[in-house]
């Protein structure tokens, strides 16, 4: 899709230009041994069959980190399956290092887990714990469990119970249905925040989760709104000529980074939105877009092709020469960073080559990864512990989304509505 709000991003691609540059690290799956797990199929104490199988989603969670590999549930089959029965030479002949096994327990009308972690090596149970909730959120306690056991083995807070938010636009006739989207991280469960017939771009959690940023086109201009998820009330923050696009929260959420082209050449600029006072971050000739904030709420990352190509700078908003950040490759664009900062996620090409892939770059050592294996990949967001990120590109001539670990062991495509997928953003932390 076309649109004046891509106008800037545009631009940059025609004005690339060549560098010379060591090739990047190219990461592919399979680099390093993930640590096998086996997720047991949690025993259930009802009569009826229940909506979710735990111990998949669970499995599913912990194998999308990169960091864990679960072991077959047919390999499995004749093994006990109670926390009280495990014996650890069966397991150890499976190449288990942990086990994770589980009960549920009908408690009027809702239910009780119980699930408990073992270490296959040291024969020792390091962790224990219970969640309760009805059957319709046997999903939610599933990515809670694993957010639980992930923590205790890896000492990295787990996300799998953050949320995510896409756009789909589906042909109706001789229209186009253009949907935000809310989901679970691995798009299941998604439901619709906005519906429009014309196009919606660039959503974008606040810090706290409660709110989502995002440009419409329901006036026929790209115009910036901010909507309250749980009360659907919005508000439009941007009416200005040209383009309005790019919205990203600050850290503390009081404040807005954002395009504008009003005055006559696309630039960032910076709302508070309790007193809708602007600051203008850039001022230069070339193309300034798709601002992201550092977390010390003073820095903003962004893409510029003041180098004569796109490529990716920081500066601080208390003033000062924009940095550039990026060197290697002709293109990169669209920056995110990992909760830890330490990773910078982008859209890259790499010298001598038309495709668009995604890369990490290491800011301490400098490297850089490939990540994906599509092409025309776009719109990366990374979770909020810095594990995985997921982006946008095609496959079988449909936009999707796919979901990539960090350290490169895992690529796969997310189940999401019919339609072109495009725009993620993933959630910070829900509580």
């Amino acid at each position: 899709m076309k649109t004046l709000i891509r106008i800037a991003l545009v631009g940059l691609t025609l004005l690339v230009g060549s560098v010379q540059a060591a090739d990047p690290l190219v990461v592919t799956s399979g680099t390093d041994r993930a640590t096998p797990i086996a997720v047991v199929p949690f025993g259930w104490q009802g009569g009826t069959v229940l909506p979710e199988d735990m111990a998949d989603i669970i499995g599913n969670d912990l194998r999308n980190s990169g960091t864990f590999q679960p072991i077959p549930r047919q390999n499995m089959i004749s093994l006990p399956t109670r926390a009280s029965e495990i014996i650890y030479r069966d397991w150890k002949a499976l190449g288990a290092q942990y086990v994770i096994v589980g009960s549920i327990q009908p408690a009027g009308g809702r239910l009780q887990v119980q699930f408990g972690v073992f270490n296959v090596s040291t024969e020792q149970q390091v962790m224990s714990g219970s969640v309760g909730g009805t059957p319709d959120q046997l999903r939610d306690m599933a990515h809670y469990v694993s957010d639980q056991a992930f923590e205790k083995l890896t000492g990295i807070r787990g996300a799998f119970s953050t949320r995510l938010l896409y756009v789909t636009a589906e042909r109706m006739g001789a229209n186009t249905r253009y949907t935000l989207q809310r989901s679970d991280y691995d798009g299941a469960r998604a439901v619709t925040l906005l519906q429009s017939r014309e196009p919606i771009l660039s959503p974008r959690y606040s810090p706290d989760g409660r709110r989502i940023a995002y440009v419409s086109f329901e006036q026929k201009r790209p115009r910036i709104f901010v909507q309250h998820i749980d009360t659907g009330r919005r508000e439009q923050i941007t009416n200005f000529e040209g383009l309005n696009g790019a919205p990203a929260f600050s850290p503390d959420g009081n404040r807005l980074a954002f395009v504008l082209s009003k005055d006559g050449n696309p630039e960032i600029y910076v709302m508070n939105l309790g007193t809708r006072q602007m600051q203008r971050l850039t001022n230069h000739y070339a193309i300034d877009t798709e601002p992201f904030w550092g977390a010390d709420g003073q820095t903003i990352y962004f893409t510029s092709d003041r180098a004569g190509k796109p490529q990716i700078y920081k500066q601080r908003l208390g003033g000062g020469a924009a940095e550039r950040v990026t060197f290697v490759g002709n293109y990169n664009a669209n920056p995110k960073l990992s909760a830890d900062e330490k990773t910078l996620v982008m859209i890259h090409r790499q010298d001598g080559y038309t495709n668009f892939k995604v890369a990490a770059q290491d800011l301490q050592r400098g490297n850089l990864r490939i990540l994906s294996e599509t092409s025309l990949d776009e719109s990366p967001t990374v979770a909020p512990n810095g594990t995985m990120l997921i982006y946008a590109t095609r496959q079988q001539g449909r936009g999707v989304l796919m979901l990539v670990s960090i350290n490169g062991r895992v690529r796969l495509p997310l189940p999401t509505a019919q339609g072109e997928v495009r725009e993620p953003s993933w959630s910070p932390y829900l509580n």
